[in-house]
């Protein structure tokens, strides 16, 4: 894929030295921009070590990792937190929000980061997040006050704050009902349809997986299926 906005090549990752534990092994895909991906496999199969180096959060032991044509290895701590600034957005199971700001300013914060201003233009940028969400008319309301489901769409926000190419979320609906999984999962879709935002969703919900276009099946730390989805329904695990 000669545009890929992600390519892992033979990415490895083992943790300790005098007892070692391997953690990836071999793992290649690449993915193109405004893919949206599930991660699927069971707890230990490797699915949070393969995020957290796509986040930019560990390094491999072996294989390479290009995110936007740059290769991750060689950049220092500074060059990795700028490209990840810059390129990636998180959304966790936790929404992590925090609790003493509004939603306005909880949205805002990895601009606020950046260190850029807020003028005009960032100011309309967390309107139009806010309409996206669904959330308009509750910028300046206190975290705290909100509801599971609107939390996580704060969560959501704030990852998309700095209009990421790519999105990585860990288990987005694994604390919510299944309303409020419904919600999340047509609200990727949005982002992902209107904003060609690419999505990379680590998840344990048949459901979820099942309805995203490729699935990306990790067993004991290797790649073993990698699939455009029919939306079956169904998936191996």
């Amino acid at each position: 894929m000669a545009d890929a906005l992600v390519a892992a090549a033979g990415l490895g990752k083992v943790y300790g030295t005098d007892i070692a534990t391997r953690a990836l092994e071999e793992v290649s895909f690449e993915i193109g921009a405004g893919e949206f991906v599930a991660i699927v496999g069971r707890s230990g199969s490797g699915k949070s070590t393969l995020l957290n180096l796509l986040g930019l959060l560990d390094t491999p032991s072996e294989g390479t990792l290009h995110l936007r044509g740059t290769e991750s290895n060689s950049l220092d701590k500074r060059g990795r937190a700028k490209l990840r600034n810059e390129l990636l957005g998180f959304v966790f199971q936790y929404h992590h929000l925090l609790p003493e700001f509004s939603v306005r300013e909880n949205i805002l914060m990895p601009y606020l980061i950046s260190g850029g201003p807020v003028d005009e233009a960032i100011g309309a940028r967390v309107d139009e997040t806010l309409r996206v969400l669904g959330l308009d008319g509750l910028g300046a309301k206190n975290a705290n006050d909100l509801s599971g489901g609107q939390k996580q769409r704060v969560a959501i926000g704030r990852a998309l704050m700095n209009r990421p190419a790519i999105v990585l979320a860990d288990e987005p609906t694994g604390n919510l009902d299944t309303e409020n999984t419904e919600a999340v999962y047509s609200l990727f879709r949005t982002i992902n349809e209107e904003w060609g935002t690419t999505f990379l969703i680590v998840t344990h919900d048949q459901d979820i997986a099942s309805m995203t276009d490729r699935i990306l099946e990790l067993r004991d730390g290797k790649l073993v299926q990698d699939v455009r989805n029919a939306y079956a329904g169904a998936i191996t695990r």
